[in-house]
């Protein structure tokens, strides 16, 4: 054989080894690369687990399920209290109302006044929401003596009560544009003005269904308009 024809396939063999040789390599630096990225995802269950097993997290999650029960419990007692619902007194019931409760609104109003019955619409959609204040209404014919005695003159006109003592009232409708048509909600910002409501934080867990409310934001006038004077 020719000395130079057997040079070049010596040659040719010792490149197809090194060819050879650089495809293992490569396929061990893509089979590496291939665990590397695995890797992360199976540490991260194995986080994931210890996580779920944290002493903290267990300790977390059991004060937030104590913090619930104390307000459902909280809740239970003020609806005993009768919070929760607009609802109508007594003359006899007034006292022992406004001092057994924190904040109290007490509308005076009049059977045959059209404007009353549109305070009490609203009045009504807002006592569910806000459970921390009681609403309740008393007969203004029916009550001479507090009538009397806390100078109503005009109706409709609510009292604003705080620890039984009364702190602002609201009359008539002036203080809603003087218009039979105001909103749910412009009562609402006035009342939270006044503090005899409480803002509501966003992540509050009140269930208290508020569709009821948005369904009643808007009453109009659609019968005559009696007197609301006394």
């Amino acid at each position: 054989m020719d000395p130079d024809e057997v040079k070049s396939k010596l040659q040719g063999l010792a490149f197809g080894n090194v060819l050879a040789a650089a495809a293992r390599d490569y396929k061990k630096e893509v089979i590496a690369k291939e665990k590397a990225h695995a890797a992360p995802a199976i540490h991260d269950e194995v986080d994931l687990d210890e996580l779920l097993d944290d002493p903290e997290l267990e300790k977390l999650h059991a004060e937030r399920i104590a913090a619930l029960k104390r307000e459902v419990e909280k809740r239970e007692v003020l609806k005993r209290q009768g919070h929760g619902e607009y609802r109508e007194i007594t003359e006899g019931d007034f006292l022992a109302e406004v001092t057994r409760g924190d904040k109290v609104i007490c509308h005076f109003y009049h059977r045959e006044f059209y404007r009353c019955k549109i305070m009490d619409k609203h009045l009504k959609a807002l006592a569910p929401v806000y459970l921390g204040t009681k609403f309740v209404k008393l007969d203004a014919e029916n009550a001479p003596f507090f009538v009397t005695k806390l100078a109503i003159k005009m109706l409709p006109c609510f009292i604003l009560f705080k620890k039984g003592i009364a702190v602002d009232r609201l009359v008539g409708f002036e203080d809603l544009g003087g218009k039979d048509d105001f909103s749910t909600r412009a009562l609402e910002n006035i009342l939270k003005r006044k503090g005899i409501i409480k803002e509501k934080k966003k992540d509050e867990d009140d269930e208290d269904d508020e569709t009821d409310m948005s369904k009643n934001r808007r009453i109009r006038s659609s019968t005559p308009r009696d007197s609301d004077s006394d």
